[in-house]
């Protein structure tokens, strides 16, 4: 269990359920109770991409990264595939049980981007902007795809716009350029308007707080180990932000559920990487 978990990043799980949920949350909670069953539809397509993308970078992680439970042969190719086929059947399916076919508008195409990005456009110009479009549609898939969730969903893919181009400096280093324009990315998002309070600006201000100040970190030194941590920095970040974009609605027992994620999250990253 332990490589398969390694597999999936399964404690970067913890970053997901925020999205469905802030989309739920920005378009009136369309879906009541069964939201929550569309977090879990989140989860299971989250897993299938990071199985896939071990799937599919086989090769390169074999020469980049051999630690990784393919290459290392703790878990074989073919047994990714099948967990990364499984999740995205499950993932549907349940979207389809919790919210029927106005769910499944959302979810088939988040599930295609999904296997689109880890197959064809990963290492093309349109890879980052198809995994901030992946991120966005899951924000919509609380929202039965409600245009009221268009500004939620676009915040979190331009977060995950930046951390994704970050992200591709992991092995290399970047050049500073990179974590500027990531670091520009979070005072947009953090500066950006919304409905004020208490809570949704603390959260707000957790965001900007750690995934900058891990950015500027790197822009200051872009080396490998730097960026690296800005990218993990991203990950967990959405937790915060998430939590932000659900206070705004003031759904506060919702947010606080969720931001109560983040410092588990960031524990469990000590153990099993996120990135």
């Amino acid at each position: 269990m332990i490589p398969l978990a390694e597999l999936v990043r399964a404690p970067a799980a913890l970053t997901v359920p925020g999205d469905t949920l802030a989309g739920a949350a920005t378009a009136g909670w369309p879906f009541g109770r069964r939201t929550f069953a569309l977090a879990a539809a989140s989860v299971c397509l989250y897993w299938a991409g990071m199985a896939l993308n071990d799937y599919a970078d086989r090769d390169l992680d074999a020469i980049e990264r051999p630690e990784r439970p393919i290459p290392s042969g703790r878990v074989g190719a073919g047994t990714a595939l099948g967990v990364a086929a499984g999740l995205t059947a499950g993932g549907l399916g349940i979207a389809a049980a919790a919210g029927g076919r106005q769910a499944l508008k959302v979810a088939v195409p988040l599930a295609a981007t999904i296997w689109a990005y880890d197959f064809v456009l990963k290492q093309r110009p349109l890879g980052v902007a198809a995994m901030a479009g992946a991120r966005a549609l899951d924000v919509l898939l609380g929202a039965g795809g409600a245009r009221r969730a268009l500004p939620a969903a676009l915040t979190v893919g331009a977060h995950t716009l930046a951390v994704t181009a970050l992200s591709r400096a992991e092995v290399s280093g970047a050049h500073p350029v990179l974590p500027a324009a990531a670091a520009a990315t979070t005072a947009g998002v953090f500066l950006a308007p919304g409905r004020s309070g208490l809570l949704a600006t603390a959260l707000r201000g957790l965001y900007a707080m750690t995934t900058g100040r891990a950015q500027l970190a790197a822009l200051r030194d872009p080396d490998a180990n730097h960026v690296r941590a800005a990218v993990g920095a991203g990950i967990h970040g959405m937790i915060p932000l998430q939590a932000g974009l659900i206070a705004h609605t003031r759904a506060w027992r919702v947010a606080l559920a969720v931001a109560s994620a983040f410092p588990l999250a960031r524990r469990l990253s000590r153990r099993v990487s996120p990135t």
